[in-house]
């Protein structure tokens, strides 16, 4: 049975202004991050997400854990961050589609945290806002015929993953399939379902703005929840999805040593380019320092240039450091 939801306007203008920006993240050769990029997402994903459900440890903190470095913390809240980083760490051999790999999943993110981790509640549930109980989930009897359908939707609906994975993370919150865990399950599932069609998914921090706006998240939760359908909540969950690849594209190099960025550039697989190409890819450097990488680069035996000044063109010569 297909969840209820609706295609609004907003979802549609919403689908349409990420279609082109991961469009360009393919035009730019973005789909795969330099390494340091993809260590500082990981970070935030982690330290987001966790946030969200009370972990008390900085970013500074979970690099340290990270780094196999000792700090001093909260038992609970170290175990948390290890558990989600050896989840992360693997996400691409999770099957989206299957049952069995979802509870793989929780019973690697929640191990020495809850009773029975990996699976499904056999007890009521109720979601507190407050003092006052904002949802009370569905019985525990029907939750494994809840879920099932739930990735039947996912297998055979020919919706856009986009749109899907946003019904998945919501339905996830609603069922509560879980005693605990299920909002770090929901957002951990919708990653691993935009990943499918979009491997740049593993990289983008979504949650760290579903955690700079968690008012927010949890009204587009109750306000999808009062009216029976999760369109409200798949509105929000696009606009964060909108907004972390705005975030994304405008990285470009940022940060990043002259040494980092020729490698990416390496890895990007462009085989003949201009300067003005290089820049496209790092838009965050000036023209002069893009000349300076591109002079080490021909320097290292890694460019072979041709031509001069701004007749200049550049072919790959080697393609490691």
């Amino acid at each position: 049975m297909k969840p209820p939801y609706e295609i609004s306007t907003l979802v549609l203008e919403l689908v349409a202004s990420i279609s082109v920006k991961l469009g360009e993240v393919k035009a730019n050769f973005l789909s795969k991050p330099p390494p340091k990029l993809r260590k500082q997402n990981r970070i935030r994903t982690i330290h987001s997400s966790l946030s969200i459900e009370g972990n008390t440890l900085s970013q500074e903190q979970i690099t340290a854990i990270l780094e196999n470095k000792r700090i001093i913390g909260p038992r609970k809240d170290i175990k948390e961050v290890e558990n989600a980083n050896r989840v992360y760490s693997q996400i691409t051999e999770y099957n989206p589609h299957s049952a069995k790999s979802f509870l793989s999943a929780h019973n690697l993110l929640m191990s020495e945290l809850v009773e029975n981790p990996g699976r499904y509640r056999s007890r009521d549930v109720g979601i507190l806002h407050g003092a006052k109980v904002a949802h009370l989930a569905p019985q525990p009897e029907n939750v494994p015929t809840l879920m099932n359908s739930l990735f039947d939707y996912l297998k055979k609906d020919k919706e856009l993953s986009l749109i899907k994975s946003c019904v998945f993370h919501y339905e996830v919150e609603f069922i509560h399939p879980f005693l605990d865990g299920n909002g770090r399950m929901g957002r951990l599932w919708q990653t691993l379902i935009l990943m499918q069609d979009y491997p740049v998914f593993e990289y983008i921090p979504v949650e760290t703005l579903v955690r700079q706006t968690q008012e927010d998240y949890y009204r587009a939760l109750k306000g999808s929840d009062n009216a029976g359908s999760s369109t409200l909540f798949i509105e929000y969950m696009l606009a964060m999805i909108d907004r972390s690849l705005d975030e994304f594209l405008n990285f470009r190099g940022q940060s990043l040593s002259q040494t980092e960025r020729i490698r990416h550039f390496l890895e990007a697989g462009i085989q003949e380019f201009t300067r003005k190409d290089y820049m496209d890819l790092f838009k965050s450097i000036s023209s002069a320092t893009a000349s300076r990488d591109l002079k080490m680069g021909v320097e290292m035996k890694l460019f072979a240039k041709s031509g001069l000044k701004n007749k200049t063109v550049y072919k790959i010569a080697r393609t490691s450091l």
